[in-house]
């Protein structure tokens, strides 16, 4: 299946010169790394690095996204990124798994990891094979000219979880593990997540704290736990805990919070402001 881009045009540029200058200044923004990263040769060294990026427009998360992508270029590219979603339309299974064809964007084609993407559906008791939770699901398309701006050579496993609890990350957890491990996969996983929604500046910057602190101890745990109790409408919990709960099996109990800002640092607006934040886990 040809998965058509969603928002292209809306959430960034769909002309692809548009597009690539609108990256560059992300990456070139005081937010960002200051800098447009060259993409090292992958030696394998360290992998599984993965990390935490958001998903919104690019003018108001661009260049915190940014940071994250700054440190997978540095590293090289793994032969396969495994992007994790919420799933913002309500449609799919509990997983949901892309499991063949190509994702367009204005920058080109990427072509899905059938064998792996079908191999994360066999081991896990949730996942499933389902193109309709990602139809119109932005939060996965997003991210993928980031990556096409530095390299074509790379396959994706798109997943959208519609269920996020504790039994449903650590199954997706243990299937991305089993999987990778059975076809000798390198790969990153992307967990794409917006912090709390719709707050006043003050209110997002002490809930969002939570969440971050959480994320940095390595505790999926608590993080569940604090979004329950404070209601933090952080829309993607499930992939974060996944990445955690992933990271650490994969022998990496270390995080670093990379950047943090709200849409209100955008638009002055601070009465009702978004969150995000990226991240790296390694």
């Amino acid at each position: 299946m040809l998965r058509q881009p969603a928002v292209a045009g809306a959430f960034y540029p769909a002309d692809p010169e548009t597009l690539k200058k609108l990256i560059e200044s992300c990456f070139l923004d005081d937010v960002g790394p200051g800098y447009i990263p060259e993409l090292n040769s992958f030696d394998g060294n360290d992998y599984p690095i993965n990390v935490m990026v958001p998903h919104a427009g690019y003018q108001y998360s661009g260049a915190i996204a940014s940071k994250g992508y700054c440190e997978i270029v540095k590293k090289g590219f793994p032969g396969v990124f495994i992007i994790i979603s919420p799933n913002h339309t309500g449609f799919g299974s509990e997983i949901s798994v892309f499991n063949e064809g190509e994702w367009i964007t204005p920058l080109g084609n990427v072509k899905i990891d059938k064998e792996l993407a079908e191999a994360i559906v066999d081991v896990s008791e949730y996942a499933s094979c389902d193109f309709t939770a990602h139809i119109h699901e932005h939060s996965i398309e997003v991210q993928l000219p980031f990556l096409q701006y530095f390299s074509a050579d790379f396959k994706i496993v798109p997943i959208t979880m519609g269920t996020q609890n504790f039994v449903t990350s650590t199954d997706l957890s243990n299937a991305i593990f089993e999987a990778t491990n059975k076809l000798n996969r390198s790969y990153c996983v992307i967990a794409s997540t917006d912090l709390s929604h719709f707050n006043t500046q003050e209110r997002a910057n002490t809930v969002d704290g939570f969440v971050l602190e959480d994320i940095y101890e390595m505790n999926e745990f608590k993080l569940f736990e604090e979004v329950v109790q404070y209601n933090i409408t952080m829309c993607g919990y499930g992939p974060v805990m996944t990445v955690m709960s992933l990271s650490k099996r994969c022998g990496k109990h270390t995080s670093e919070i990379l950047a943090y800002g709200t849409s209100g640092d955008v638009t002055d607006d601070l009465t009702s402001v978004v969150g995000y934040a990226s991240g790296i886990f390694r």
